[in-house]
């Protein structure tokens, strides 16, 4: 693209010099240099810097003579015919197409869910082609400003969501009320952006972001962080408080659910509060309890020797879920794999939890 913008440089540059524009021409070549390496930019240069190029006398102005010109007739149409040829009907057409824009994903010629890569890229084709350099058809400025505009709102995230909420609304609007330009539009409703036009187009062409506008961002940062400041200073005691009553609620009632729970009255694993071993009457299943477990539990032992089982086979089944399950899937890697030796290991991998459950079942 900047390659492009080079070479654009260069053709005006070409027509400068026809016109005898010689300093524009000079500064539109450095121009191009500055953007993209170009051997006919210097070449153009060179023979500047030479005298190959001189200024012409313009109507009004004294010759070398002193003798004051004025243009003939024949002069002035020609005057007017290259006024009238400064811009091209495909030009005016791009203007006029984006006048007719109803939002920015419209005027840059995008889809609502294109990325910010395709939005930089349709930014820059239309820039080129609508740059008030080049582009001298009425209403050129104003689409510039649009597609400017356009690409500052789409490529910031922030911006760009709040525009796909709120930056259609003008099209629900009567139709008296909608004549003013999208750039017009989306400025009233705050989707304005921090640069004019011509700088954004500078920095998608190899420029910088001016200081100044670093400068006023950051200070609007530091004038809302302070706003911001000023409304949480007044938040204390009474505000402070009713923000942590929910927390407050939340610990207070885990600590009411505690004095309802009470310890399990069995543990299949010993520990230091389950330290007496017992068996239950049908499987000979191991559990175990507290030291006191005569005198506080007044309940059936026998119903709480099935609950011990019942808890017992299920830990086991999930056990043996897990080893079949790995077996498996050793088997069909090596099968996959063509492993003979792989298949003879994930064969011998025991599963001890099942073979416990099956002789409990038999």
């Amino acid at each position: 693209m900047n390659k492009e913008a080079a070479e654009d440089c260069v053709e005006r540059a070409v027509a400068y010099l026809s016109e005898g524009k010689i300093e524009k021409a000079e500064k539109l070549l450095t121009k191009s240099l500055s953007l993209h390496p170009l051997k006919r930019a210097e070449e153009l240069l060179e023979k500047i810097k030479c005298g190959a190029y001189t200024k012409r006398a313009t109507s009004g102005n004294a010759s070398d003579e002193g003798v004051r010109q004025r243009p003939t007739a024949s002069q002035g149409s020609k005057a007017e015919t290259a006024t009238e040829a400064e811009y091209t009907a495909e030009q005016l057409e791009a203007v006029k197409r984006i006048k007719k824009c109803k939002d920015y994903y419209e005027v840059l010629g995008v889809t609502k869910e294109a990325p910010d890569t395709e939005i930089k890229k349709a930014y820059k084709k239309l820039a080129l082609q609508l740059h008030p350099d080049k582009n001298k058809a009425p209403g050129a400025v104003e689409a510039f400003k649009a597609i400017g505009n356009a690409v500052a709102i789409l490529t910031d995230a922030e911006k760009r969501k709040s525009y796909d909420l709120y930056g259609s609304d003008e099209q629900h609007q009567p139709t008296a009320r909608r004549t003013r330009t999208q750039y017009e539009y989306a400025y009233s409703r705050g989707f304005e952006t921090e640069f004019t036009a011509e700088e954004l187009f500078n920095m998608f062409f190899g420029g910088n972001i001016p200081t100044q506008h670093v400068y006023m961002r950051q200070r609007r940062f530091h004038r809302a962080e302070h706003q911001q400041q000023q409304y949480r200073e007044p938040q204390s005691g009474y505000a402070a408080f009713i923000n942590l009553l929910p927390i407050i609620l939340l610990i207070g009632l885990s600590m009411m659910s505690s004095f309802f729970i009470s310890d399990p009255i069995y543990s299949l694993t010993p520990s230091q509060k389950f330290s007496v071993a017992r068996k239950t009457n049908q499987l000979k299943i191991p559990y175990y309890v507290k030291d006191n477990f005569h005198s506080e539990y007044q309940g059936s032992v026998g119903r709480l020797e099935a609950s011990v089982e019942e808890e017992y086979l299920n830990n086991l089944k999930h056990s043996c879920y897990r080893e079949r399950n790995y077996k498996e899937t050793m088997l069909m890697k090596a099968r996959n794999f063509g492993d003979r030796d792989l298949y003879l290991k994930a064969q011998n991998i025991n599963t001890p939890s099942c073979d416990k459950l099956h002789s409990l079942h038999n």
